[in-house]
């Protein structure tokens, strides 16, 4: 069997492990082993950050919806609740939209909630 040298392969290995740590401080962007783990943590923190940048944008997103429906009178969960007995099916990316573009628009929306809620038989206790 032939044998194997490395050189070129560890090469550009470490090139592209310095390459994503351009820009980090002192030896972080300059030596290899502290790259490699300076590198190695910005990607881990980069996969939660995804993660939690989906979980952000909802909380604001509900935020935004509950601030509008205060305007009408309504509590977020009346309006969510009314949304889904009246069968609007608008996802609340949809509804922050547009909450902060069209206050007519969601006054509207508003309105049917309550027209639902209002119209639901109520439970004998």
């Amino acid at each position: 069997m032939p044998r194997v040298k490395r050189g070129t392969k560890r090469r550009q290995r470490r090139k592209k492990i310095l390459e994503r740590a351009s820009g980090y401080f002192l030896t972080k962007s300059k030596l290899y082993r502290a790259a490699k783990e300076a590198v190695e943590r910005g990607l881990k923190f980069a996969y939660s950050g995804r993660k939690q940048k989906k979980r952000q944008y909802r909380s604001l997103w509900i935020v935004r919806i509950g601030a509008a429906t205060q305007l009408s009178g309504l509590s977020y969960n009346q309006f969510i609740h009314g949304l889904n007995l009246a069968e609007i099916e608008l996802d609340r990316k949809i509804l922050a939209d547009i909450a902060v573009h069209d206050p007519k628009g969601f006054a509207n929306l508003c309105e049917q909630a309550k027209t639902a809620i209002a119209a639901k038989p109520k439970k004998a206790a």
